[in-house]
């Protein structure tokens, strides 16, 4: 059994590595654009295979939330306390931060302010409701996936949780990416946008992926984990 205090360096190291590795690429295809750039498949996988190396890596100690929606499934389905939740969204946040400023120091300034630090925003002319519904949709099944892999004992070997957790956030990212950003995590919104000062339909961000995260948590658990 791990402690509460390596529970949330767990989450802090986590969402420092999505946000590091994922807003990094968006910074590294900006900087290679003239070249071809990486591509939304490549950032897409980076996103992804941060967060799946990370749930293998640090899943067993924290179980592996790095997002604010993820904790808010595990919340309402009370498998953790109302503090505990927020103490790990104060630990992804915090994290999201930190990878966010660091970034910010080691590259270049015209690179990171042509793309804001890799900070999510709608496509231009592309309605709220849109947005917002989008980044619902791919944390819902974000969240599902971790439910049904990271928590279910009866699905499949929590030893390949994070395969299919990072897969789903690629998968996301390759529907919602040119639309939205695809954050589906406020923490890899929220963290960029304060180092780079951009906050245009913030909301989004918060609103779609944490009703997508409740949703997906409550259907699991009373579908297939209530017993009787």
């Amino acid at each position: 059994m791990y402690s509460l205090t390596q529970k949330l360096v767990a989450e802090f190291l986590g969402t420092f590595a999505l946000i590091f590795f994922g807003a990094g690429s968006i910074c590294a295809d900006q900087y290679l654009r003239t070249s071809g750039g990486l591509g939304l498949l490549g950032i897409a996988l980076a996103h992804g295979l941060a967060m799946g190396i990370m749930v293998s890596a640090l899943g067993h100690v924290s179980g592996g939330h790095y997002n604010p929606a993820i904790t808010i499934g595990v919340w309402v389905t009370k498998r953790i306390n109302t503090m505990e939740a927020l103490l790990y969204w104060a630990a992804q946040l915090l994290g999201g931060i930190i990878a966010a400023y660091i970034l910010k120091a080691a590259i270049p300034d015209d690179n990171w302010r042509a793309v804001a630090l890799g900070t999510p925003e709608l496509a231009r002319d592309f309605p709220v409701w849109a947005g917002m519904s989008l980044e619902a949709v791919g944390t819902f099944f974000l969240v599902l996936v971790f439910f049904a892999t990271a928590i279910d004992e009866k699905g499949a070997l929590k030893a390949i949780a994070g395969f299919g957790i990072g897969l789903t956030i690629t998968i996301g990212i390759l529907v919602a990416g040119p639309l939205t950003g695809a954050a589906l995590n406020p923490a890899r919104a929220f963290g960029p946008a304060l180092a780079a000062n951009h906050w245009a339909h913030h909301g989004v961000y918060w609103i779609g992926p944490l009703a997508g995260g409740f949703i997906a948590g409550l259907l699991y658990d009373s579908l297939y984990l209530k017993k009787g």
